[in-house]
């Protein structure tokens, strides 16, 4: 029976020096450097991180990189995502929503949390406390603001600006402003107005700054010294100026020149002695002074009668040569400031009182 060629199985070609030889099957087929089962080099051991190029402690460094540890007093930047009644929840990354309480949303008096804040939207907080038994922050945007406020009127103080604010309410001291959104105090000595203190609310009043004092809470201006500065803008010394009679003390009266009060001092009423200025004047009386000095800095304005009279003694026995010979004397009194100061001499201490 003859076989088909075309029908048997090729023949393979074998390396029959391999057969037989058990050393040459290993090192044609596995890898030196594997250990047998038994080996203790297999087993898994412990890796060492000093052949990591690093330490232990600048590990646990690069791990605290990622630990967001926050704590009373950070300003942190977080988003918006619900507002509720009592205020809104807000992500700043911890493990749980912060929430900022109602009262802690402004320095200013709004009416609801939508007035400052829209959901979505970022903005920076304060960290007012630690972390509660739920891991809540509580947060506050009125710290921030308040923060702020303070290091700009310390800023308007440093400058002497002048502001201009709205009385909210007046009480038996004086009267309330804000000024930044903090509460400023107007005490009724330095209100310069001829209406009445209740009547002052809603009013806006130039303020001059008399005491930023943060760690007190205090904030007091002048309304009579921001009126002061602006009418010295106006004024000059050895001017003579038609003002009314407002009060009168043991050491002086107080005369309205413009809306603005200027000390007559009980040594600048004449040049005889006066025991009381009640002799001499009354409230409302009607009378010309001269400006004999222009205080900016306290707000205060120095005027004189005894520089005007003709003959010492005349504002006790006729006043009204006084006042119609004002212009005259006052002219010669810049003349001596003129010849003063061409001396060399100071005219301003030589006008104090």
């Amino acid at each position: 029976m003859s076989e088909n060629p075309s029908s048997t199985a090729p023949e393979l070609e074998v390396d029959q020096t391999a057969i037989g030889d058990e050393s040459a099957i290993e090192e044609s087929s596995i890898p030196e450097n594997i250990p047998s089962a038994d080996d203790p080099s297999s087993r898994i051991k412990k890796y060492d991180l000093n052949d990591a190029g690093f330490s232990l402690e600048e590990f646990d460094s690069l791990l605290g990189k990622y630990d967001y540890n926050f704590k009373p007093g950070d300003i942190v930047n977080g988003t918006v995502f619900a507002l509720e009644t009592k205020g809104a929840m807000i992500d700043i990354g911890a493990k749980t929503a912060a929430f900022m309480p109602m009262q802690e949303v402004s320095i200013n008096r709004v009416e609801g949390l939508s007035d400052v804040l829209q959901p979505s939207e970022i903005r920076q907080f304060f960290i007012m406390s630690e972390e509660n038994e739920d891991g809540q922050l509580s947060l506050s945007i009125r710290r921030i603001e308040y923060q702020r406020a303070w290091e700009r009127v310390r800023q308007l103080q440093k400058e002497d600006a002048t502001i201009y604010s709205e009385v909210f309410a007046t009480n038996r001291g004086g009267a309330l402003v804000r000024v930044e959104g903090l509460r400023g105090f107007i005490p009724g000595s330095h209100i310069s107005t001829r209406k009445a203190k209740e009547e002052l609310v809603a009013d806006y009043l130039p303020l001059k700054f008399l005491e930023v004092d943060e760690e007190r809470n205090r904030l007091v201006l002048s309304h009579r010294r921001a009126l002061v500065e602006r009418k010295m803008n106006r004024l000059e010394v050895g001017e003579v100026v038609v003002g009314a009679v407002r009060g009168i003390k043991p050491y002086g009266a107080f005369i309205d020149i413009g809306g603005v009060s200027g000390l007559l001092h009980i040594s600048e009423i004449s040049h005889e002695h006066i025991e009381t200025p009640h002799t001499v004047l009354n409230v409302n009386d009607q009378m010309k002074v001269m400006i004999i000095d222009l205080d900016a800095e306290r707000g205060r304005i120095s005027l004189s009668t005894k520089a005007l009279e003709p003959e010492p003694g005349d504002m006790l026995t006729d006043p009204q040569k006084v006042f119609d010979k004002a212009e005259e004397m006052a002219a010669k009194y810049k003349e001596m400031l003129l010849e003063q100061a061409e001396e060399g001499e100071n005219p301003i201490a030589s006008m104090e009182i």
